[in-house]
């Protein structure tokens, strides 16, 4: 399927250095809390997630490889040691605060009140390593008059202000999750901020990450701008929600879509001259929505297929791309040259690694885990092995 997804051994990429030495202990599930320790592995860190008897419900969900393996599971948990111990009961509970006290790191991902129901909260396990940074991952947080209330992505969008101004008829939300992934960032950094910090004086400290607050910051400018004036975003009002013609997705003849990202004004001449039309470079600033320019525009793009408009505006300086599938962007050339997207030749997963260069290195591939059928006993650790051993 193209050079991007070969296994393309580097030399050892510093990134896998950083967090050499921390230890974390994941007890989370699902999304949030499992990209981010995957993110803390990548850097180097040795991370033991901590499932239930029956093991984490990401593996029920998503496709399956050949053999039946839980694809989206293992991309989350690659590189990880897994064991399987039910917190209900006491010895597991004994041997989960042995480990704790060798632990740099706790990640947990339970709604507020039950680790403390399990003996497990932050003020028991920083009385047994004073050291240790907790990360507490819920919906909303650990504080406030919605703490206890059951949400997924799409609420968290909702009632964030961010899900009403997107879409084009009604509001859309987003694939992959915008709160699920943007909180693992946000849980990675601090944590790994945190660290920084106990470097200095030597304490750990807790985080409490609510999943609906970081829509927030993700909306920065929008929060700021209606402090400022009063005034709600509409949907497709302004350039960033397709307000501007020049900033827009447009229907090509064949059913397909491409996107015009022209917001600089020499972009939009750029694209104005090339598509012959250079009457409308006087109209960029045209009020929002810019309806009337979106209907020339989207004219003109339906009368050329999408390979025509590839091959008219691919090579000219405007901002410019075709709107892929995601078997076309695995195959794109520029994911072989980054090497940052890369099939594990032992296991045979694709993985998208750490999206960063170091020194001109990229990461360095995850070994995979198999969860499907294993059948380690509670307490006990699962092996890493490839989907093919």
């Amino acid at each position: 399927m193209g050079e991007a997804l070969t296994d393309r051994r580097t030399f050892m990429s510093k990134l896998g250095t950083f967090l050499a030495g921390v230890k974390v202990l994941d007890l989370s599930q699902y999304i949030p809390g499992p990209m981010a320790s995957l993110f803390l592995a990548d850097m180097g860190a040795e991370v033991t997630k901590i499932e239930p008897p029956d093991g984490d419900p990401m593996g029920l969900l998503g496709p399956r490889d050949p053999s039946g393996g839980p694809v989206f599971y293992r991309a989350l948990n690659a590189g990880k040691t897994v064991r399987r111990m039910n917190l209900k009961d006491e010895a597991a509970r004994s041997e989960l605060l042995g480990m704790v006290k060798g632990a740099d790191v706790l990640i947990e991902g339970f709604r507020p009140g039950v680790m403390a129901r399990l003996g497990l909260d932050y003020t028991t396990l920083r009385a047994l390593n004073p050291r240790l940074v907790y990360c507490a991952i819920s919906g909303y947080g650990a504080s406030g008059s919605l703490a206890q209330k059951a949400a997924h992505d799409a609420n968290f969008l909702a009632t964030s202000g961010m899900l009403d101004r997107n879409g084009n008829d009604a509001p859309v939300f987003f694939d992959p999750p915008v709160s699920d992934t943007s909180g693992a960032l946000f849980a990675a950094l601090a944590i790994v901020g945190a660290l920084h910090g106990r470097g200095r004086d030597g304490a750990g400290c807790h985080i409490d990450l609510g999943l609906a607050d970081v829509t927030h910051p993700l909306q920065l400018m929008q929060v700021a701008g209606w402090g400022a004036t009063g005034q709600s975003p509409r949907r497709g009002g302004y350039y960033l929600n397709g307000g501007a013609a020049y900033y827009r997705t447009y229907a090509t003849s064949d059913g397909r879509h491409v996107v015009l990202g022209a917001i600089e004004p020499k972009f939009w001449r750029n694209f104005c001259e090339a598509a012959g039309r250079p009457e409308w470079i006087a109209r960029q600033p045209e009020p929002m929505p810019q309806s009337a320019l979106g209907a020339d525009i989207a004219a003109y793009f339906a009368g050329l297929t999408l390979a025509e408009a590839t091959e008219r505006f691919d090579t000219v300086d405007c901002c410019f791309s075709p709107v892929l599938g995601m078997g076309e962007a695995m195959a794109q050339p520029q994911l072989g040259e980054r090497d940052l997207v890369r099939r594990d030749g032992i296991a045979g997963d694709l993985q998208a690694l750490f999206p960063v260069l170091i020194d001109g290195a990229a990461p360095d591939i995850r070994p995979a885990i198999r969860m499907a059928g294993t059948t380690a006993a509670p307490g006990s650790a699962i092996p890493k092995q490839s989907v093919n051993s």
